[in-house]
């Protein structure tokens, strides 16, 4: 299956790719996948995680392989199905699923962010569900379902430490994420950089709000200096947000960083082509402070 459809940038679009475990559908981005293959022999690594099934080597590359249905509680999957191997946060993953149905393009303005009646926001392992003919698609979190089987491989809060003491500056900065976690993760990183003028929002539209209304009263000089966004987002993604940010001669002057599980390559081109200023993938906060650093210098 084809899994490299190409987008226009910046359209407020994403491909899903469409799976089954058990009679349920699920989602994920398409963005994140290297490739689909037939299950494959795996070995088994000894006192890993319950839902590691084990390791593998296609073409030389070591891949992990997360039992899926095991990570939802649905079981444990026997030796059958695919893989979907996954990039992403700088790892190479393989997620093992019953089947694949197909991929859906759709709309970030189409996609339903879940409720509290469904989990609380911090545990829930969903960003969002698709309604398709009569049938839901739930697209899950891979990111948390990894950094909850292991949390080193989530922001690492402990570079800020590292970069030793730092003196309060209040540059305002304008953040756009989702992820109820990660955007505190952010806020309480950049404080303890030394960075207090901060707005949080939780997807690109709610900044946008941000910006137009800062735009309409002509204080948007005075709050919002740099723009730190993520990429997936419902309502709006980060590469709409950019778009919209650097094709606007009253706003494409404020630097825009992309902070993304999504960076690689292809998709740094593809940020470039839009005007980010810098692009670096989550796990990277310290890097993320020092760009910040520069930008601000850059701003004085």
């Amino acid at each position: 299956m084809d899994t490299k459809i190409l987008l226009e940038n910046g359209t407020n679009e994403l491909e899903i790719l469409e799976f089954t475990i058990g009679k349920f559908s699920y989602g994920i981005n398409v963005a994140k996948i290297k490739e689909i293959i037939p299950y494959q022999a795996i070995t088994p690594v000894p006192n890993s995680h319950p839902s590691i099934e084990g390791i593998f080597m296609p073409r030389d590359v070591m891949i992990t392989a997360i039992d899926l249905k095991n990570c939802l509680g649905r079981g444990t999957s026997e030796d059958r199905g695919l893989f979907i191997i996954t990039n992403f946060n700088r790892l190479n993953i393989a997620f093992h699923v019953d089947s694949v149905l197909g991929i859906h393009r759709v709309s970030w303005r189409n996609i339903i962010k879940p409720d509290a009646t469904i989990s609380s926001a911090e545990a829930s392992v969903s960003t969002g569900i698709i309604k398709k003919d009569d049938k839901l698609i739930i697209i899950l979190d891979f990111e948390k379902i990894v950094s909850d089987i292991n949390p080193e491989t989530g922001l690492k809060v402990s570079e800020i430490t590292e970069l030793g003491p730092r003196s309060r500056n209040d540059v305002p900065i304008l953040i756009a994420e989702d992820s109820v976690l990660l955007n505190k993760l952010i806020v309480d990183s950049l404080t303890k950089a030394g960075y207090t003028n901060l707005i949080h929002t939780e997807n690109g539209q709610k900044a946008y709000d941000v910006i137009a209304q800062c735009k309409a009263e002509g204080t948007l000089d005075a709050h919002v200096k740099i723009i730190i966004t993520d990429i997936e987002m419902p309502e709006m993604d980060g590469h709409r947000l950019t778009k919209l940010v650097k094709s606007d001669d009253a706003t494409k002057h404020i630097p825009v960083i992309i902070f993304s599980s999504l960076v690689n390559e292809e998709m740094k081109k593809k940020g470039e082509s839009l005007g980010a200023d810098a692009q670096l993938s989550k796990p990277e906060i310290g890097n993320l402070v020092r760009i910040v650093d520069d930008l601000v210098q850059k701003l004085k």
